[in-house]
């Protein structure tokens, strides 16, 4: 239920989803053609019911889960002057139940288990997804043809007004961040006024505010017929079983007409350029271009410029603005494709002090340049290695963002072809630098829009003026489209299952290294990728004692350059490799990663092992990461959620506690600014050592196979220091009454709360009812929060709760961002609920349990579908000590928990001692937040140090 913003680097999305030609949907065909035999990419068949709805079956049966995928060919392209912000405002309505369903959507999928559920919109299209369980099949079907074929019966005004708030929330959320803006100004100037992708998907206030129940009825029965739409299934499933279920589900759903398509494309255009101030800590530039359009093979060769010229570490903006010169924190070049026209991007966030038209100029010359002479043949192997394993990783996912299921159904919308991907791939492969060049040559000359959004008071970027829509004359159906009677009695509700797949996870392996460290194997061969975590002790909470940051900023500077490699030539072997690998710090430990492809697997290891054995720690390099790093925590503190998640930690935890730190474990300004090469090293030395430590191997590898590798990069590693025991994290109490923080944000369109308390660890015995509890309460879409806030008051676009893991107490969190005017009572109602519920005046009912369990015990089976997943598990049982069948122990432990357990766990909360931080406009929050009397009021800046009153 969000605008989805894929850039192209972004793994699969960037090997699949650019470049393919505008076609409409296939002729109605009822035969099914079967794709290519096995050896081509992600196969799969397809059949054309007889109301037009094209359906598109993969087959995987890796785990018993089936993706459903339904993509509608409407965008915010299609909407009407006058009515911006209607495709976004209408997926979020579809959420909303349907005739025959009442209730929230997303309820029975909670109830079998489903993952990776959401909706979204962008410019050329409307999508809606979930995972469920093999056996749940029928009843997502049920759910998706229901709001396809019967939905206006179950929109009302009321309904209507709820998500118009929602989307409205959204809107301000996404302004409301640092940046927030950028986008809305690039394309209002980038595509000129009636090109359709001139205004923003979200819409504007107004629009959004003028929209009538009329007018979303005849935008639902324009565009949302099944003739408009793909559904593709993937997973544990056949065509034949498809084709059934499918034809049951969706056959007697009437097509709707058939809606001429908007006529545009690239634009080309004079040079403009536009600055903006905002509450933002260094200058931003953002160049942009409007190139070939989805389906122009010029698209994928922009895709490897953009590499080449700033898609990573070795990228040439890199080297000259980052490496040499030193003038950009950031930058980076990436490719937007959309079905019309695409949008090429540069963005830099420049150095504080430095002037951005020296940036400016830099990047006119080294795009010049690449445009002059083109890439060199390393540069353009190297992008094109980077494209192949962001594919081969990114296939082993069925559904989601950016997996198979998308991928067929992207292409199929787009292009007509379900694998035109394929000819993606092909047309990288083939890719020449002459190629590149002349790709180059013809889109990014003149013609670009740059927008320099520059530190300052916030400027709201005005709305257009809104016109009155054209009276909308709804086309007839094609009479080639027919209905078939299905026999579907839909007054009997939703299909629920009567039974579901078992829970697996792959049996673990154990070996031990000659330099002591435990390896553990879990076996998983769907792509040829082998992922390694090597586990070490330490983490944020052994930066006590040093200078803040520094457990992060070590792990950070590993892959920084290694053995005989500088970071430059360290980030080219790995890329060259299609290897993936770095390190990081977390509260209460610290891992370092490698996701290798098989074929490389040697090589990849020897880079790993350099890595982790021989950094180099050049000062140069911590110079240049350091002043970066500095940049980044000044934009954790613009951030709204960042400054409050900095803030709230050492209020809960009290100075001097190893968890009294930003939880982001960036530091601060003063420490990192003081970090030392010895400091760096004797940190190193002391935590990133194999004894005592685990590495844990998921992928396409057996323990024969692995084992003599790992000796030969790691078997002789020994540690360089003696081991430091780690010592105990001290207790702390909950404060004696509750406590207010505010932090001003001037300006702000919405305030972001927080509400937090300590509660036992992890390893405490009762963790797994807490977090039930807390799922009741906050975890969940539909629990108490965000029903509350989202729902009822739409005030918020969403409500929710957790608790990170942690060996020493947790951190238990609330937020809600909430529309700027409604802070106070957001304030007041999150205490309401989180009171009522915790002193049992409104404790967990029997029903809310039994759909939590429901949830938490039917999405097992599908929980594990990646190696990602399972390495992360893994993880988690080496962190905090759990047996290799936790996994199992923990999902009888729900299977037993009753509601009493539940009410128990919920009262672990004390209301009466939360710790609240309240990010904001001041001026209109202030006031009204003392008046509620919810305790002693505080105003601290983004350190959390106190702030002076202001002077009347």
């Amino acid at each position: 239920m969000r605008i989805t913003r894929r850039p192209l680097a972004a793994a699969l999305a960037m090997a699949i989803t650019a470049t393919f030609g505008v076609a409409g949907l296939a002729p109605a065909d009822a035969a099914t053609r079967p794709a290519a035999g096995s050896e081509v990419l992600i196969p799969y068949e397809e059949f054309t019911l007889p109301n037009g709805l094209r359906v598109v079956v993969h087959t995987d049966r890796k785990a018993p889960i089936v993706a459903v995928n339904i993509w509608y060919h409407v965008g915010s392209k299609d909407e009407p002057a006058g009515r911006s912000g209607f495709a976004h405002l209408f997926e979020h309505l579809m959420f909303n139940g349907s005739e025959n369903h009442r209730g929230e959507f997303f309820e029975p999928f909670e109830l079998v288990g489903a993952t990776d559920m959401n909706g979204t919109t962008w410019l050329d299209r409307t999508n809606y997804f979930q995972n469920v369980p093999t056996t749940a099949l029928d009843m997502a079907l049920w759910m998706e043809s229901d709001r396809m074929g019967h939905l206006l019966g179950a929109i009302d005004q009321k309904v209507l007004d709820e998500q118009r708030g929602v989307v409205q929330n959204e809107k301000r959320q996404g302004e409301n961040q640092p940046y927030g803006q950028a986008d809305d100004e690039i394309y209002r100037a980038l595509y000129p006024k009636g090109h359709p992708y001139h205004h923003s998907t979200i819409g504007s206030m107004n629009d959004l505010n003028a929209a009538s129940l009329e007018d979303v009825k005849n935008w639902f029965r324009a565009w949302y017929g099944p003739n408009n739409a793909v559904l593709v299934l993937a997973g544990d499933i056949d065509a034949k079983t498809a084709r059934e279920k499918v034809t049951r589900y969706f056959g007697d759903i009437p097509a709707g007409p058939t809606m001429p398509r908007v006529e545009a494309g690239p634009v080309k255009r004079q040079t403009t350029r536009a600055t903006m101030t905002d509450k933002v800590p260094q200058a931003r530039i953002y160049r942009a271009w409007s190139v070939a359009r989805y389906g122009d093979a010029d698209l994928e060769r922009l895709q490897l410029l953009a590499q080449v010229l700033g898609g990573s570490k070795s990228s040439r903006l890199d080297r000259r603005l980052v490496f040499q010169d030193k003038l950009a924190d950031k930058v980076s070049a990436y490719v937007y494709p959309f079905e019309l026209a695409s949008t090429f991007y540069i963005t830099a966030d420049v150095k504080q002090g430095v002037d951005p038209a020296r940036v400016e100029a830099i990047i006119d010359e080294e795009l010049r340049r690449l445009l002059a002479e083109g890439p060199d043949a390393a540069e353009l192997q190297q992008a094109q290695t980077v494209v192949k394993a962001g594919f081969v990783r990114g296939i082993e996912r069925i559904g989601g963002f950016g997996g198979k299921a998308d991928a067929l159904a992207e292409c199929a919308v787009y292009t007509g072809d379900p694998g035109c991907f394929r000819t993606s791939l092909d047309v990288v492969a083939g890719a020449t630098p002459a190629a590149l060049q002349a790709s180059g040559r013809q889109w990014l000359g003149e013609g670009s829009h740059t927008l320099v959004v520059l530190p300052g008071e916030r400027t709201v970027l005005p709305e257009e003026p809104s016109p009155t829509p054209a009276p909308f004359a709804l086309p007839k159906p094609d009479p080639k489209f027919r209905t078939v009677a299905t026999g579907v009695d839909r007054s009997r509700g939703v299909p629920m299952p009567e039974s579901f797949p078992d829970l697996k996870f792959p049996a673990l392996q154990r070996a031990t290294l000659g330099n002591g460290t435990r390896v553990i194997l879990a076996r998983r061969d769907a792509v040829p990728v082998v992922q390694f975590s090597y586990e070490f002790k330490g983490g944020f909470a052994a930066d006590l004692g040093r200078k803040l940051g520094t457990s992060s900023f070590t792990l950070g500077m590993l892959d920084e350059g290694a053995g005989d490699l500088d970071a430059l030539a360290f980030a080219n072997r790995a890329e060259s490799l299609g290897a993936s690998l770095g390190a990081g710090a977390a509260l209460d430990g610290a891992n370092a990663y490698l996701s290798a492809l098989k074929e490389n697997l040697d090589a990849s290891l020897g880079l790993f092992a350099d890595m982790l054995r021989r950094p180099r720690f050049e000062q140069k390099e911590i110079d240049r990461v350091r002043a970066t790093w500095i940049a980044g925590i000044a934009q954790e503190k613009a951030r709204p959620n960042g400054a409050a998640l900095r803030v709230l930690p050492p209020l809960l935890y009290g100075q001097g506690h190893p968890y009294a730190i930003p939880f982001s474990g960036t530091g601060t300004e003063a420490s990192i600014a003081s970090l030392t090469r010895e400091d760096l090293v004797e940190f190193h030395r002391q935590w990133v050592r194999p004894d005592g430590a685990t590495l844990i191997v998921v992928g396409d590898t057996t323990l024969e196979e692995v084992v003599p590798l790992l000796e030969k990069h790691f078997g002789d590693w020994k540690p360089a220091a003696p081991a430091v025991a780690g010592g105990e994290i001290p207790q702390v109490p909950r404060p004696a009454e509750p406590r207010v923080y505010l932090i001003d944000q001037p300006g702000a369109v919405q305030a972001t709360i927080l509400a937090g308390q300590v509660v036992p660890s992890t390893k405490d015995p009762g963790a797994t009812r807490f977090d039930f509890a807390n799922s009741v309460l906050g975890g969940e879409f539909s629990s108490r929060l965000n029903m509350n806030l989202r729902e009822d008051k739409h005030w918020a676009y969403g409500a929710y709760s957790f608790s990170s893991g942690a060996i020493g107490q947790r951190p238990w969190i609330a937020f809600a961002p909430v529309q700027i005017d409604r802070t106070a009572d957001a304030l007041k109602e999150l205490d309401r609920e989180i009171r009522r519920y915790a002193s049992g005046e409104a404790p967990p009912t029997a029903a809310e349990v039994a759909k939590i369990q429901a949830t938490e015990i039917r999405s097992l089976p599908g929980a594990y579908e990646t190696g990602r997943a399972v390495l992360g598990t893994l993880g988690g049982i080496v962190r905090f000590d759990r047996p290799d069948d936790y996994v199992f122990r923990r999902k009888a432990e729900i299977e037993g928990l009753t509601v009493e357990q539940v009410r128990q766990a919920a009262a672990t909360l004390d209301p009466d001692k939360l710790v609240w931080v309240v990010v904001g406009d001041l001026k209109q929050v202030e006031q009204p937040v003392r008046a509620l009397g919810l305790g002693e009021v505080q105003v601290v800046d983004a350190d959390g140090k106190p702030v002076a009153p202001a002077a009347p």
